[in-house]
């Protein structure tokens, strides 16, 4: 999916790229953007994530397995 994400918005990639995937389930994709060995403190960008790079990424997963999710983050 990133492939697709990076062909069509390298911001959006950039946006997703350190994502970790922590659940699929009920059509809803959960993401985890948290990596302690990065920052320290609390670093949730979640209000500063674009909802295009949102709408690309599920159109990404779409393209490639026919799934519609919605897209969650933790």
């Amino acid at each position: 999916m990133l492939d697709r994400l990076l062909d069509q918005d390298r911001i959006a990639w950039l946006a997703f790229f350190d994502a970790r995937l922590v659940a699929l389930s009920h059509q809803t994709l959960t993401l985890s953007f948290v990596d302690v060995t990065k920052l320290g403190g609390d670093h949730n960008f979640s209000m500063a994530r674009n909802p295009r790079h949102i709408a690309l990424l599920q159109s990404a997963i779409h393209e490639i397995t026919g799934a519609n999710l919605e897209i969650a983050e933790e």
